[in-house]
């Protein structure tokens, strides 16, 4: 039997019974705290949402919407813990290769049909068919799927997927291989639902106001290009009596200063402190600025391609310009909101990581100053032929003040000459997915709390691996991670393999420092992986 059963679902549609009637008095149904007259949420979109369909979404931006317009088998509480979204509970096998979910038979799609099995069957065959060329398809493959790496090869039709609807409440997936982080998978919005027939009559306008059909608390009602998107109350929403939030506006604002003013204007319920203004803020507005530890990390990818410069293809030369890189400096001078220097690819705040010992984390940088320089004359770089690179980022200010502190480190320490080049978030994304760059400044944050969220990022399956690193014993001892009793010195063996051939440059692991209005309710702040749902949280009374 799995983690949920049955009873927990009544359970849940009772305290909607009792929420109807604490809302109608304008309390909360739980705490008995007045509640704003408004329930309006307004917040910072840092930048467009790439797409509104789950099964091309790749960016934070556009999954932080997705959690709002659908919902998947499972979600998280405010701590990080699984609850049942659509599946009321789940069974396993005894090695945990067959799961069967549970759905609850009052969910249903914004225009009131139910959410089936079948529909889950149909979300999950598209994304994995090379004809909808889903960037996360990789993610599916991941999950250890029967048959999932061969669908999205082109060499098994997406029929062939170990996914069967048993009955409509009724979902069997089928494993080639236990995965104990199975279940925490299904948040992830590839593996979120879809209506068929709306997909089916609208094509690519599916997604559009009006056209869009969801499964979530909320509907997409406007979105204005490069503007804002708004999302309002789905009536027909199975928990909707639970749901106290009206209306989610999401506006896009690139600069984080602008989107500080209009918080302080009283425009915006929430937005990110830019870079270096936290420390500051927090003493001003001590009930306002905060800043949590988020399971995400800055790095930089190299690119060791064929399109990559032939530099890059001596790791002597990657591993210097990674060594040089002050990291204190960034967070503690540029960035000052929580971050902590990042030696490892995997966040220190993930579930079971095992840090390596030694290495460049315990060393100081005066002595990882010295190797990277003795490392960049062995390859043949010096004052007398400096190495000269481009590096690549997306607009916005910290990225920016980051990466030009980055290139004065390696000017000043290794001679290197370094042009910095600026995109747009699309185009960006664009580029490092065609490796149409040299160093790019790359960030993860991951889809559930295991190492392999972000290691995985380094073998050659990963449709993120930007920078195309290719190693064989990287590969393989993540393919044996997955099903080894011991998955967590594994992960350390191959941390301690990236830090040797540095194949990126982990700069820092995120906080989520911002400004959040006082009367903005149940932020899941003990939530490592920041996943927040707009139907959690509430406007409270002032």
């Amino acid at each position: 039997m799995g983690k949920f059963t049955t009873y927990l679902a009544v359970g849940i549609i009772g305290l909607s019974m009792t929420s109807t009637l604490a809302l109608a008095a304008g309390t909360h149904p739980v705490t008995g705290e007045a509640l704003a007259d408004e329930q309006v949420f307004t917040y910072r979109l840092s930048d467009e949402p790439t797409t509104f369909d789950p099964a091309l979404a790749e960016d934070i931006i556009a999954f932080e919407v997705m959690r709002d317009l659908f919902e998947g088998l499972m979600n998280q509480d405010k701590d990080g813990n699984l609850v049942p979204g659509v599946a009321t509970h789940f069974d396993t096998n005894a090695d945990k290769t067959v799961y069967t979910f549970h759905l609850r038979d009052n969910a249903k799609w914004s225009d009131g049909k139910p959410v089936t099995a079948g529909d889950f069957v149909y979300a999950w065959r598209r994304a994995l068919d090379p004809a909808t060329a889903s960037p996360y398809s990789w993610f599916m493959e991941l999950m250890q799927l029967e048959n999932g790496a061969e669908v999205i090869a082109g060499e098994m039709p997406p029929e062939s997927l170990g996914i069967t609807a048993i009955d409509d409440q009724t979902l069997e997936i089928r494993l080639t291989s236990s995965l104990p982080y199975f279940p925490q998978m299904t948040i992830t919005p590839i593996t979120f639902p879809l209506p068929e027939w709306t997909i089916t009559q609208y094509g690519s306008d599916w997604t559009k106001p009006g056209n869009i059909v969801g499964n979530g608390a909320y509907v997409l009602t406007e979105h204005v290009l490069q503007e804002r998107s708004v999302r309002e109350r789905n009536p027909l929403y199975w928990n909707n009596d639970a749901t106290i939030l009206d209306k989610v506006v999401g506006l896009v604002i690139n600069d984080e200063n602008s989107g500080l003013i209009r918080f302080q204007a009283g425009e915006l319920n929430w937005t990110q402190i830019p870079a270096g203004q936290f420390t500051q803020l927090h003493e001003e507005y001590p009930d306002t600025a905060k800043s949590f530890p988020r399971l995400c990390s800055e790095f930089y990818s190299f690119n060791l391609s064929d399109s990559g410069p032939e530099a890059f293809k001596d790791a002597r030369v990657r591993r210097a310009l990674s060594l040089a890189v002050d990291r204190s400096i960034i967070t503690d001078r540029i960035m000052q909101g929580g971050q902590t220097p990042a030696y490892t690819f995997t966040p220190e705040a993930t579930a079971d990581f095992v840090l390596p010992e030694g290495g460049m984390r315990a060393m100081s940088q005066a002595e990882r100053d010295t190797l990277a320089a003795d490392l960049m004359r062995e390859a043949g770089f010096g004052t007398d032929n400096p190495l000269t690179f481009k590096l690549l980022y997306n607009t916005r200010d910290d990225i920016k003040k980051t990466a030009i502190a980055m290139t004065q480190m390696w000017r000043q320490k290794l001679g290197v000459q370094v042009e910095l080049v600026n995109m747009e978030w699309k185009t960006y994304l664009n580029a490092m997915g065609e490796q149409d760059f040299e160093l790019g400044r790359n960030s993860w944050c991951g889809d559930y709390n295991d190492a392999s969220t972000f290691l995985d990022l380094v073998t050659t399956r990963s449709g993120y691996n930007d920078g195309r690193y290719d190693n064989p014993e990287v590969d393989a001892l993540m393919a044996s991670a997955g099903t080894s009793d011991n998955s967590a010195a594994i992960y350390t063996q191959v941390e301690q393999i990236i830090e040797a051939e540095a194949p990126i440059i982990p700069v820092f692991h995120f906080a989520a420092a911002s400004m959040m209005d006082p009367d903005l309710k149940n932020w899941p702040v003990n939530n490592v992986m920041m996943t927040w749902y707009s139907k959690d949280l509430y406007i409270a009374a002032d």
